[in-house]
């Protein structure tokens, strides 16, 4: 009898270790799956954050951040229901090679960015590479830079006391003409026809004046420069003029559009994909337009 009890609580006893280890098992696999679960749910979240790579007002207010070249400004609507764009100003995106801030409508006004000559939503700007913390609207950036050297040209020529001076824009287009020559051609190496081709361009241009006759201005002063500061032909005309020996008494400078460009061309071809406008390339036409264009400055003193 007593062998029998001792044999029935070895039993119970392996039993009760089995069941103990089972349950331990159990609750293993249901911390491993909980673990896995968590992790699953962090690195989807972390690939989320990677893909809509949201900016918040931490990041942009630090010292850290700098504003990328160009912004457009959208409705906060198109990432509102979004877990990980929950309490974000904006995004940031490359297109193009280019980073873009799209930013939120909505925090426009908390941004402290100034934007000319407003601010408006699904609207593209470019920075404004004198002025820091200053974007234009692309579609009038050229025009405005345009302006601006017919403006600062003028106010060159008067600060240098000039009697008389002519600007003129030169645009130069280039068109390219392939003709294909064919040739009978029969020596012992080679026998048949050849065909041979030549390319010819041809160059237009097309001009606008600007013709002002002053009476002169004996009190001479340095000009303040801003599309032109690093163009080394007009800082030799303000150098000479303003010299102790100015003997100069007419000049004639040829400013190239490329020496002074309003954006650069990778800009222009991302802000032409951001546009989504299909075969209408107008940025990177425009672009090209100025790199080809060139100002003649006629001046008399």
């Amino acid at each position: 009898m007593e062998n029998k009890d001792k044999t029935s609580g070895k039993i119970a006893n392996l039993v009760n270790r089995a069941s103990d280890f089972g349950k331990k098992a159990v609750d293993g696999v249901q911390k491993s799956a909980k673990e896995l679960s968590e992790q699953t749910q962090k690195t989807l979240y972390e690939q989320r954050i990677k893909h809509y790579n949201p900016l918040f007002r931490e990041k942009f207010f630090s010292e850290e951040f700098y504003l990328p070249n160009v912004i457009k400004i959208v409705d906060d609507a198109e990432r509102r229901d979004i877990d990980v764009c929950k309490g974000a100003i904006g995004w940031l995106e490359k297109v193009k090679g280019v980073e873009i801030l799209f930013l939120y409508d909505e925090f426009v006004k908390e941004s402290k960015i100034k934007f000319l000559p407003f601010a408006k939503c699904d609207k593209i700007y470019c920075i404004d590479i004198f002025e820091k913390g200053q974007y234009i609207a692309s579609d009038q950036i050229f025009e405005r830079s345009a302006a601006e050297k017919m403006a600062e040209l003028e106010h060159i020529a008067y600060c240098l006391g000039a009697i008389k001076y002519n600007i003129e824009v030169i645009e130069s287009n280039l068109v390219s003409t392939e003709k294909t020559l064919k040739t009978n051609i029969d020596s012992e190496i080679f026998k048949g026809n050849q065909e041979q081709s030549s390319l010819s361009q041809s160059t237009n241009y097309a001009s606008g004046k600007n013709y002002t006759i002053l009476t002169g201005n004996n009190i001479l002063q340095k000009p303040k420069l801003k599309w032109f500061r690093y163009d080394d032909n007009v800082k030799n005309l303000i150098q000479i003029r303003l010299s102790a020996n100015n003997t100069i008494k007419h000049k004639t400078l040829i400013l190239r559009g490329s020496t002074s460009e309003t954006i650069s061309q990778n800009i222009a071809i991302a802000i032409d994909a951001l546009s989504k406008v299909r075969g209408n390339a107008i940025m990177t036409r425009k672009c090209q337009k100025e790199q080809n264009t060139s100002i003649v400055l006629d001046i008399e003193f």
